[in-house]
């Protein structure tokens, strides 16, 4: 009672694959954009000895960190808002125990929330600041 099993000769690997043929990308109509005001700080207004942490890796905060140590610099503060708190304390936990091994001390740590918005539609915003120095 075996039944018979057709099987298809596997794919080698030099055998060509099937090509596909490229189409051409539709062309969008281009609209004009939306310009909304952002709420950003100038950039005078920023100072010296501050990071502040948003959306990129990881280790560009912790090299941007250490960068400032390196330079000769003993105090910094990394400040972060919202969801980046987490990225935040992320960067100083690795900057701390892993490049500077003991050397790096949090002096200080400010939270707060700040309203966010236009008059109709405001938010409450969590904020964070820590304050690092480096033992001489």
């Amino acid at each position: 009672m075996s039944e018979k099993v057709e099987h298809k000769p596997s794919r080698e690997h030099h055998e060509p694959r099937t090509e596909r043929t490229e189409q051409t990308p539709e062309r969008r109509e281009e609209r004009p954009r939306e310009e909304r005001p952002r709420q950003e700080r100038p950039r005078g207004q920023i100072p010296p000895d501050t990071v502040f942490i948003g959306k990129k890796p990881l280790m560009a905060y912790a090299t941007a960190v250490m960068m400032h140590f390196n330079s000769g610099q003993n105090t910094l503060t990394v400040k972060a808002r919202g969801q980046s708190i987490s990225h935040a304390v992320d960067v100083v936990e690795v900057v701390r125990r892993r490049f500077f091994q003991g050397k790096l001390t949090i002096k200080e740590v400010r939270i707060a929330s700040e309203v966010l918005g236009e008059e109709g539609d405001t938010r409450n915003v969590s904020t964070i600041e820590i304050v690092l120095e480096k033992a001489a």
